[in-house]
């Protein structure tokens, strides 16, 4: 028993370290207005958002990331903005943990949820890049 507890805390401690360095790789590459081709069809381009997404989902070594927000203050809601707007990129996900007595230190499911964001402030880019 108490070994599956290490290896759930551990596992905790492992998730929330990855989803903090996904949003933070993405707001990274987010801030310079590139695009990521599109894995479906390399000869374009996937869209600032779902480029975001996509190296938020390849930094995240696992888990998963589908509810991921992207916002920024003048775009609204599925935008990252233009140049010098506000990145917004928050990340909610769960874990279901192996021990049920570490389960239940948190709710009765087992389950812990995951909830991180983080800001950045757009690069001075091409505002042509923006979509």
């Amino acid at each position: 028993m108490l070994m599956f507890g290490i290896i759930d805390f551990g596992r905790l401690f492992f998730a929330q370290m990855t989803i903090q360095h996904a949003l933070r790789q993405a707001g990274r590459f987010g801030v310079t207005g590139n695009h990521v081709p599109d894995p479906k069809n390399p000869a374009q381009n996937l869209t600032r958002v779902d480029s975001i997404k996509q190296v938020a989902t390849d930094a995240a070594a696992g888990l998963d990331v589908k509810n991921i927000q992207i916002s920024s203050l003048q775009g609204g809601t599925n935008s990252a903005g233009g140049p010098s707007d506000t990145l917004l990129i928050s990340l909610t996900t769960d874990l279901k943990l192996f021990t049920p007595f570490v389960g239940r230190l948190f709710n009765t499911s087992g389950v812990y949820t995951f909830k991180a964001a983080t800001t950045f402030k757009n690069e001075p880019f091409d505002p042509s890049q923006t979509n």
